[in-house]
């Protein structure tokens, strides 16, 4: 940043640094949803990047899809189709990279977010309690799968116990879902907050709350970075378009 650039020109400058390329033309006029729940373009199926059809699981979300579809004009552009690449990625990826899929999930719970604590100051400490432990009790109650909290950054083994129980809850979804917690727990960078929010313990809110306990309270210290905020605003964003996703999988 110059000296002589203000905020705006910043924020303008940084958004137009984000478009790598031009964005392909609408071609077709018409979309329709086939009876078998699939995408439509002037009467012909439109394939995944992998060239796989374009199917939904159900008639509320491929509706969804095809809104997302008809709503383009002039070009088509992916970062207004949230929900179209949701269903490109369960589609492509969740089935074939099923094992990785779960172990990543699985993994990331071992080191989760909600489990390494501050020591202080105590409004921080406080605040990670307030909106850290009803995520294990959450996981105690619900998948009998004990997890132990510390103060620091050094890596606790977990109990081996409690990660099998969450390696079950998470075999146990089928691929539209297991793409949807996938992508929340790399979102959060909490396997815990995102399985509360797929299996509703909790509201989108609270869990996006205790997914940014460190950063808001950093935020309340030092003030807000308009970088930062963009990339947030951009997470925020997905986020919005996994809890849609999955209210359509309902």
């Amino acid at each position: 940043m110059t000296k002589t650039e203000t905020e705006q020109e910043r924020l303008e400058r940084l958004m137009k640094d984000r478009i790598e390329r031009p964005l392909p033309k609408r071609f077709y006029k018409d979309v329709q949803v086939s009876e078998e729940n699939r995408i439509l373009l002037d009467g012909r199926g439109v394939k995944t990047p992998l060239k796989a059809t374009l199917q939904l699981p159900n008639r509320r979300l491929a509706e969804a899809v095809a809104a997302e579809w008809a709503a383009q004009t002039e070009v088509i552009n992916p970062a207004l189709m949230p929900l179209t690449k949701l269903a490109n990625t369960a589609i492509d990826r969740a089935t074939s990279e099923r094992p990785h899929v779960v172990n990543e999930i699985v993994q990331y719970a071992g080191s989760d977010l909600v489990l390494y604590r501050a020591d202080k100051p105590e409004k921080l400490v406080a605040l990670q309690q307030q909106h850290w432990d009803p995520a294990l009790a959450w996981a105690q109650t619900t998948l009998d799968a004990k997890f132990e909290s510390i103060a620091g950054v050094v890596h606790k083994m977990q109990d081996e116990s409690a990660l099998t129980a969450l390696r079950v809850a998470v075999e146990n979804k089928g691929a539209w879902r297991l793409t949807a917690l996938y992508l929340l727990t790399t979102l959060t960078g909490s396997a815990l907050l995102a399985l509360m929010l797929e299996q509703n313990a909790a509201t989108p809110d609270t869990i996006w709350s205790a997914a940014h306990v460190d950063e808001d309270f950093q935020v309340s210290q030092w003030g807000e970075d308009w970088e930062a905020k963009l990339r947030r605003d951009s997470r925020r964003r997905d986020f919005d378009g996994l809890v849609q996703f999955i209210s359509l999988l309902d």
